[in-house]
């Protein structure tokens, strides 16, 4: 079975998150590594972006959405993410990582999500 995918590593968004209100208050920068297997394998598309995921927009669209309004959880932020991707772009299947640089000593924390289109 053939399993092609797109992959978009290391998007650098910005964002107001976090628990307290304090750290809310501040824009943090957030890396997102995204995962897209698209509705149809590559061997069956023509060579037109029109028949592919156009991953500027995908791109585009995430960083918006991040900007758009605050949040608490680098959690609800994954599936904010991974849900606009699978209802707005041509894909079966979405995985979604948000980095996150909080901890001291720490290079960064991180949440996973896989979300898949209802067949």
């Amino acid at each position: 079975m053939e399993a092609d995918w797109i992959e978009i590593r290391g998007l650098r968004i910005v964002t107001h998150i976090g628990v307290p209100e304090a750290e809310r208050a501040e824009p943090q920068q957030l890396l997102v590594d995204l995962r897209l297997r698209p509705l149809r394998n590559f061997s069956r598309m023509p060579d037109s972006l029109d028949a592919t995921v156009d991953y500027f927009a995908v791109a585009q669209r995430i960083a918006a959405l991040a900007a758009d309004q605050s949040r608490q959880l680098i959690e609800r932020l994954a599936d904010d993410i991974a849900t606009s991707v699978l209802k707005e772009f041509a894909v079966r299947r979405v995985e979604v990582t948000v980095r996150k640089f909080i901890l001291p000593e720490t290079e960064h924390v991180a949440v996973h999500c896989v979300r898949e289109r209802n067949r």
